[in-house]
């Protein structure tokens, strides 16, 4: 990483007069910035190729490009192209056209998926069959005005994402200062901060994202809008928060996201009920939040597999604990009633900010309902609860919440040691607890005899 970097600050000074590319760009050649092809994706190379031949231009940009010169290996490689999505899937049997606010084509290599985009216009730019929308806020509901490389540069969001590479001839090229702000560790939006948020606000999470994932600091003039206009969030649908929290939360910089979240008013919008425990609740309350996010990103970087059940369930369980108190407390409600009340509410709630499928929905109420099952272990409900499908879940849950500070009389212990024993040392540990406590099962009522009728 430090050899690349110092490779960037020697290539930021050498570009200035070199203006001779395509549409006016700064031109890079191969020897010079370092990238090297066995680094990127075949299945990237080969689109790009198919394009070319085709008669279309085509580069890779954005993040790809922007880890390579980094010295980071890239997840996923975009391709920008001068083909309209009809015509880039004319070119490829396997691929498909998919959204409509921005309309893009996936192609398909086997499991892996090459995202191409069109080359984007101004909205003053809209041609025939194109077309732009925007909400009366401001916000774009439509972005599929074409055009060309330099205008596609100039709609990109941040200039370290603004480089394109072609893997052919080895040149990259640039149109802003992306170069200049990677060595200077620096995150800068491209055009006017309040307006370019106001026509997208999830950039205002992305900003967040890029300055934990990478360590940047954010250039003034680009941060001030964010706390400022943290409210543009309110305008995004929750579909599509849901997915910029899985961005924001399972990409190794968790820990770093939720500060910056907090820092710059973003977390209320996301996780209204989260934000408001880490601020006026109980200390555990901000200790299981904190220890969620450090535990994933621990298993990030072990190549473990991370779940958003997992992760919401955790974000939402300081206001489900507090709204079971106030259920139990004030209503007499059993644990267990609580719990089905306060998760209903709670859930409701958070589904109006950011959406969770079913098949993440279902898992994290399942880890919350295992948390008051968990301490009942005698008899035969330990060999029950032990074969549950979601038996590991709730039992790393048990840890974070001790991590966190919550004393559950050694249960995760108990559970841990249950796990590395025996069949006879299983047996010897349910025997040490006693006999199982009466359910408390009220006796069902007699229904009432029928009067006699009347003479």
């Amino acid at each position: 990483m430090l050899n690349k970097l110092r490779q960037l600050k020697n290539l930021s000074q050498k570009l200035f007069d070199n203006t001779d590319g395509p549409m006016g760009a700064k031109v890079i050649e191969a020897k010079a910035h370092g990238i090297q092809n066995k680094f990127i994706s075949n299945a990237a190379i080969k689109v790009i190729r198919q394009l070319h031949e085709a008669g279309y231009e085509a580069y890779l940009v954005g993040g790809g490009v922007r880890d390579l010169l980094l010295g980071a290996k890239p997840k996923d490689f975009d391709v920008a192209s001068s083909a309209t999505p009809e015509q880039t899937r004319a070119v490829f049997r396997n691929s498909r056209i998919i959204g409509r606010r921005f309309r893009i084509v996936h192609v398909r290599f086997g499991r892996e998926i090459i995202e191409v985009t069109t080359f984007r216009d101004s909205h003053e730019e809209v041609g025939e069959g194109q077309e732009a929308q925007q909400s009366e806020n401001g916000m774009l509901l439509r972005d599929n005005v074409y055009g060309n490389l330099r205008t596609d540069a100039e709609r990109r969001d941040f200039t370290i994402n603004a480089l394109y590479y072609n893997p052919e001839n080895g040149e990259l090229l640039e149109f802003s200062s992306g170069l200049e702000d990677l060595n200077a560790r620096t995150l800068r939006i491209i055009g006017e901060p309040e307006a370019r948020y106001k026509e997208d606000p999830v950039r205002l999470l992305r900003a967040i994202r890029f300055a934990a994932k990478l360590g940047f600091s954010i250039e003034a003039k680009t941060e001030a809008p964010i706390r400022e206009h943290a409210d543009y969030l309110s305008h995004i649908p929750s579909a599509r928060l849901f997915e910029e929290v899985l961005k924001l939360f399972m990409a190794g910089s968790a820990t770093a996201t939720l500060s910056l979240l907090r820092e710059y008013h973003c977390l209320q919008y996301l996780f209204p009920s989260t934000d408001y425990c880490m601020e006026n609740g109980r200390d555990v309350d901000a200790h299981i939040i904190s220890c969620a996010t450090t535990n994933t990103d621990k298993r990030i970087r072990q190549d473990k597999k991370v779940t958003p059940a997992f992760i919401y369930a955790a974000f939402l369980w300081p206001a489900l604990r507090a709204s079971m108190r106030h259920l139990i407390n004030e209503q007499k409600l059993s644990a267990q009633e609580a719990m089905q009340q306060a998760a209903q509410g709670i859930i409701t709630q958070q589904l109006s900010y950011t959406a969770i499928p079913k098949r993440f929905l279902i898992p994290m109420r399942e880890i919350w309902t295992l948390q008051l099952r968990l301490p009942r272990r005698q008899g035969k409900r330990a060999y029950v609860l032990f074969e549950h499908p979601r038996f590991r879940a709730a039992y790393d849950f048990v840890l974070l919440r001790e991590q966190a500070g919550e004393d559950l009389s050694g249960l995760g212990e108990w559970w841990t040691n249950f796990q590395n024993v025996d069949d006879t040392g299983k047996a010897e540990m349910i025997e040490a607890l006693g006999s199982p406590r009466p359910t408390g099962r009220r006796q069902p009522r007699r229904k009432p005899k029928p009067k006699p009728a009347a003479e």
